[in-house]
């Protein structure tokens, strides 16, 4: 992996994507949602690029969620892959609706072996 990759996720907010805990009256993109937009377009911007039998797994994230965004409105999701250490990869990321920027920070994937991955799985499930 390089830095420079780059990826991109989009999606038109719907019911599924709304955030209702607080009232029911306010129709707004959930931040989780945008998080997951954000990793979705992490994982684009490697996916073409990971060896067989790697995966790449979200470790942190750090995000500031700037503007609400309605029912029905696209939003697109971008990563910048900014450094790379060892198997860590360090994304710039940032989500805009069709008014602009609603949201920026980084994220940080780890680069695993997918047979370790389920071993450690299998083991902590049975303990």
């Amino acid at each position: 992996m390089v830095p420079g990759l780059t990826g991109k996720a989009e999606i038109i907010v719907g019911k599924k994507d709304l955030f209702k805990k607080l009232d029911s009256s306010i129709d707004v993109l959930s931040t989780y949602r945008v998080i997951e937009l954000l990793e979705s377009a992490a994982i684009n911007a490697i996916k073409d690029f990971l060896k067989p039998g790697q995966l790449s797994l979200g470790i942190s994230f750090n995000i500031r969620h700037l503007s609400p965004t309605p029912l029905s409105m696209k939003v697109t999701g971008h990563a910048l892959l900014n450094r790379v250490e060892n198997n860590r990869l360090m994304f710039l990321v940032n989500a805009y609706d069709e008014n602009g920027k609603i949201a920026e920070g980084e994220h940080e994937r780890k680069i695993i072996m997918k047979e370790n991955f389920i071993r450690r799985l299998e083991a902590k499930r049975h303990k």
